[in-house]
């Protein structure tokens, strides 16, 4: 079925869903307005100019656009100095980058949001027996605990790591004001402690980012929120300057760290994207707004609801089989721009321990920024929405999914 057969189909469900979640849409239409009167301003202060875009060659020594792009981040995102690079290759590589440039041999990195992304589980080793890191966890997601906190911020605590989203975890986002009490929490016992947050998904979702509430380091992808669509690679890290250049060292080599490193053909789309941003995570916001009404409606477990406050652009749905998870995701290829008529298939992928279920029919490979869903084959088998270049999109991929979904399941009876 065409998906504006599907929509017309559906018409009464997606109608009174809009009229449930109007509210909250503006509530999100005035954070764009204040988010793109922020970046706006950061653009102005520092004087961007065409000259910014042009290409640099070999080690890129003297890249002036380079350099400003770095300042337009940490002014943008609320640091002290920024890194932003083609040579990340992922939001996990960037966020590495951070723990590994500031973490010395015998120091312990503790975190506060539980068990970290699978991907980033094996960059520290947690899933090989033998840890890299000294390593503690705790998971305060849901609320404070003194008692906790004082059991696992022990004095060789050098990082206190938070990961602002749920990754494939049962647990709520996190919200910039939860970051702050955690943030004011640890500085009350460790006040050393370097404090870094993945803003994976977080970017843009509220009016203030980790850094202007107290995180030393926040990092992640360029294919992600503030890519807007348009970067084709890359991550960032803002905060700190002596942290940030840390990062970079761990990134290039001692003693090179932000002054190298050649950028041909990205900086325009670097700009560009960060400009559009505010946009489209709005547009992504109120399409997984949207959803959240949606399935709920029609009696399934979402997370987060269509009222509750946000942190970030994911939108989780327990379907509890494999089977519906299989044709939900195929639904959202088929109704892509990019691959729609790939059937994806849950297979390994490097960096996960459960086979995993992708529908990305993207014009960058693996964006998030773009509508797609996924999920790891494993109980309850919550599928992850996130994404979407514009709303209108998401909306008729959205009848597309509970048009299959219902042709094959009987799915509004469920």
């Amino acid at each position: 079925m065409k998906t504006l057969d599907a929509l017309k189909r559906y018409s009464h469900l997606f109608e009174a869903a809009e009229e449930q979640i109007k509210e909250i849409c503006h509530i999100v239409d005035n954070t764009v307005l204040s988010n793109q009167g922020r970046v706006l301003a950061a653009f102005q202060e520092l004087q961007v100019d065409e000259t910014c875009f042009y290409d640099s060659s070999g080690y890129g020594y003297n890249d002036f656009g380079r350099e400003k792009l770095d300042s337009l981040y940490a002014t943008v995102f609320g640091g002290e100095a920024g890194l932003v690079r083609p040579q990340y290759v992922s939001g996990t590589h960037a966020i590495a980058s951070a723990i590994y440039g500031v973490l010395k041999p015998g120091e312990r990195l503790v975190s506060l949001t539980g068990r970290p992304y699978d991907t980033l589980q094996k960059a520290l080793g947690l899933t090989v027996g033998s840890n890299v890191v000294l390593y503690d966890e705790t998971d305060m997601s849901n609320g404070l605990s003194e008692i906790e906190l004082d059991r696992v911020l022990t004095p060789d605590t050098s990082i206190v790591f938070i990961q602002r989203s749920r990754g494939y975890a049962e647990r709520r986002t996190l919200t910039v004001d939860d970051i702050r009490i955690l943030i004011t929490a640890v500085r009350q016992r460790r006040p050393d402690a370097v404090v870094i947050v993945d803003n994976c998904y977080g970017e843009f979702t509220e009016e203030q980012e980790p850094c202007h509430v107290g995180a030393d380091l926040v990092a992640g992808s360029l294919i992600k929120n503030p890519g807007a669509g348009l970067a084709s690679s890359g991550g960032y890290v803002v905060g700190r300057s002596d942290l940030v250049e840390r990062a970079a060292w761990q990134l290039t080599a001692p003693g090179l760290g932000s002054g190298i490193g050649c950028m041909a053909g990205v900086k325009r789309l670097y700009y560009q994207g960060l400009f559009l941003a505010p946009h489209q995570v709005g547009q992504s916001l109120k399409g997984m707004i949207l959803a959240a009404s949606l399935f709920a409606a029609i009696g399934y477990s979402v997370s987060p609801r269509w009222d509750e406050k946000r942190g970030d652009v994911v939108q989780a749905v327990r379907l509890g089989s494999a089977e519906k998870l299989r044709s939900f995701c195929r639904a959202v290829q088929a109704a892509s721009p990019v691959d729609s008529h790939v059937e994806p298939n849950p297979a390994p992928m490097v960096g996960y321990e459960d086979e995993i279920i992708m529908a990305a029919g993207t014009f960058v490979q693996g964006a998030s920024s773009e509508f797609s869903a996924d999920a790891p084959l494993r109980h309850p088998f919550s599928v992850y929405m996130q994404g979407g270049l514009t709303y209108e999109h998401i909306k008729l991929a959205l009848a597309a999914v509970i048009a299959q979904l219902d042709e094959q399941f009987d799915f509004l009876t469920q």
